[in-house]
């Protein structure tokens, strides 16, 4: 399988955070667009978890690893519904023994995208340049969705 690289994990950052409410808006939209079925599954977290705050976090690290997987010039098949279903059992298996047994290899093993794993563990787990941090539900709720997430989009990658 094909992964996306630290190197394009940070041109993306780079990229996504140097953008104006406008172009950020734009690429949310361009990405959007890409992935109607996998936006709508990531979106309906922050209802299912109850949580606002989670929306905006997850459309900032939506279009932050999407624009990862375009550094690397992955083209992406379709995520279809029957793809989501067929995941999420596995997944929240590999999930359940990755929080019993703190070992990262479990979560690198069933996504196979170990950098932005590695990435997301991190993002949810310190403090950002002004010091603010997640609380631990939030912290919780986004690295479980958006390792979802990058999961199903690296399953997706065209061979």
């Amino acid at each position: 399988m094909k992964h996306v690289t630290v190197g394009s994990i940070e041109k993306a950052i780079q990229k996504v955070d140097n953008l104006d409410e406008e172009g950020l808006e734009k690429l949310a939209e361009t990405y959007a667009l890409a992935q109607q079925t996998l936006l709508g599954y990531v979106m309906s977290a922050a209802v299912e978890y109850q949580n606002e705050r989670l929306e905006g976090l997850l459309i900032y690290y939506y279009c932050l690893v999407s624009e990862a997987f375009s550094q690397e010039q992955f083209l992406l098949n379709q995520v279809n519904d029957d793809e989501i279903d067929a995941f999420e059992e596995p997944f929240f298996a590999a999930l359940d023994e990755y929080f019993e047994k703190d070992q990262e290899d479990i979560l690198n093993d069933f996504c196979d995208q170990p950098d932005l794993i590695k990435f997301m563990m991190m993002e949810v787990s310190t403090e950002d340049d002004d010091g603010t941090t997640l609380d631990d539900e939030t912290a919780t709720q986004l690295f479980i969705v958006i390792t979802a997430m990058i999961t199903l989009m690296g399953r997706a990658v065209k061979a």
